[in-house]
């Protein structure tokens, strides 16, 4: 048996946290709520509604997300103070979209990591697009692009840059 008392504090907290986001796709109008951590394991069934949900939602090809980016959203709703829903403008991208999109304006990177399910644009619902860049470039996790036009931010687990 073993006692608490003996598991360092910090180990404790880690192995009882529980992570979970909402979502609410804005080019399909779909919605979930996810819990894809707890007691120390990402879950399987989690994951997967996640990685429905943040599909190309032009193909319908889903791609699996990389944790470290649902971590890095985790980390940016806790930084903000807010248990929001995440409006999201495009998650998972197939090369095929990507090359779409790539036609049809400059500011979409030939080797995205929309591709490797490792970037998502997003808005925080209630949390001004600016506090949500400023709470990411804090967090110093992967790259935060601003697009303040179109009013959303860009989060991806590439080497930590800013746009």
């Amino acid at each position: 048996m073993l006692l608490l008392g003996h598991v360092p504090r910090e180990a404790r907290a880690r192995a009882a946290e529980v992570r979970g986001l909402s979502f609410y796709h804005t080019h399909t109008d779909e919605r979930c709520s996810v819990v894809y951590y707890e007691d120390g394991d990402y879950l399987a069934d989690g994951i997967a509604e996640a990685n429905r949900l943040l599909r190309d939602f032009r193909t319908g090809e889903v791609h699996p997300i990389d944790t470290g980016l649902l971590d890095f959203l985790y980390a940016v709703q806790e930084k903000t103070n807010s248990r929001s829903r995440f409006h999201v403008i495009s998650g998972y991208r197939s090369p095929k979209t990507n090359a779409m999109l790539r036609d049809k304006s400059k500011g979409v990177a030939k080797k995205s990591l929309h591709m490797q399910g490792r970037a998502i644009d997003i808005r925080l619902a209630g949390v001004d697009t600016s506090f949500v860049r400023k709470a990411a470039l804090a967090l110093q996790r992967g790259g935060v692009g601003f697009y303040k036009k179109s009013d959303f931010v860009h989060l991806d687990t590439g080497r930590v840059r800013f746009w």
